[in-house]
């Protein structure tokens, strides 16, 4: 599954934040690896196309980080896959060599400059540049900040065997043994305009982001929805969910109406224009995306 064109950064204004999206790469995936049931409905959305669906009916995924801008602070959340990392498991991230960095900086923000770095769970595609490799050693990315693992979502992976490879031992570890790391309640607020939401489900201590400025409001999922196509289909669990009694299809029709408010909402892995808002669709429990 190769990795394809990826698109250059974007940004929204919320209030006096700035979030800004520094791509990795994009893959175009068959809707049957992450969303089974989901080839049966995306021609009913006509919304979906271009931004999220191929011309040939598959899903468009964006690997992304969100930087935000906020009362003086630089917040990144989920620090994509990573280069050279093991992934056997996860063929299409299988020692990437992508210029993430680069383009990292060419947006404005040097490693450096990142204070805060939050991870809305610690899956092999929201970790993989809390480290990178030098010297043959991983060694954390963003000297400067301090990174944010929730506790639940910690103690999990720690023990958990990893279908992807060593995920947590290249990229969760050498940030807690540089002792940059803060294990963090899901509710945890990072300054006045940011804190966290619990939306569990997908993994155990799985979070989303809020940002509310000056009156306005935005919300970045996490993998709690994948697709946009799950707004109208809340019910159209992941195969990666971690909970498959349920839990995350419970969380998003938790989350939805909230959401529905005329926010923001940004997408982690949502391709195109990556945001929009949602809207109520005509049947009950079911949304729709809209610019």
């Amino acid at each position: 599954m190769p990795t394809v064109d990826k698109s250059a950064p974007i940004s929204w204004t919320v209030g006096d934040a700035q979030i800004t999206r520094i791509t990795e790469l994009e893959v175009h995936w068959p809707f049957s690896i992450l969303l089974p049931g989901a080839d049966e409905v995306i021609d009913n959305y006509d919304w979906l196309r271009p931004d999220f669906v191929t011309d040939d009916g598959r899903m468009r995924l964006s690997m992304h980080a969100l930087v935000i801008e906020s009362a003086g602070m630089r917040i990144m959340v989920d620090t994509c896959v990573g280069n050279d990392k093991s992934r056997p498991g996860a063929p299409p991230f299988e020692q990437l060599s992508t210029p993430f960095l680069a383009d990292l900086e060419a947006a404005g923000f040097t490693p450096e400059s990142i204070d805060v770095v939050v991870c809305t769970h610690l899956h092999v595609d929201h970790v993989g540049w809390n480290t990178r490799l030098v010297d043959g050693k991983w060694v954390p990315t963003f000297r400067n900040a301090r990174y944010l693992f929730v506790q639940t979502e910690y103690d999990y992976w720690r023990t958990e065997p990893q279908d992807y490879g060593p995920v947590f031992e290249d990229s969760v570890q050498p940030v807690m043994d540089a002792g940059l790391a803060d294990l963090v309640a899901p509710d945890q607020r990072i300054n006045d305009e940011v804190w966290l939401e619990s939306t569990p489900g997908h993994t155990p201590g799985h979070v989303s982001v809020i940002i509310e400025s000056a009156g306005q409001t935005a919300t970045i999922t996490g993998d709690m929805t994948h697709h946009p196509l799950q707004f109208a289909h809340p019910d159209l669990a992941s195969t990666a969910d971690y909970s498959r009694d349920g839990t995350s299809t419970r969380t998003r029709l938790d989350a939805y109406p909230r959401w529905a408010d005329g926010r923001l909402v940004i997408g982690t892995h949502f391709a195109g224009r990556t945001a929009g808002h949602i809207e109520p669709a005509d049947k009950p429990n079911t949304w729709i995306f809209a610019p």
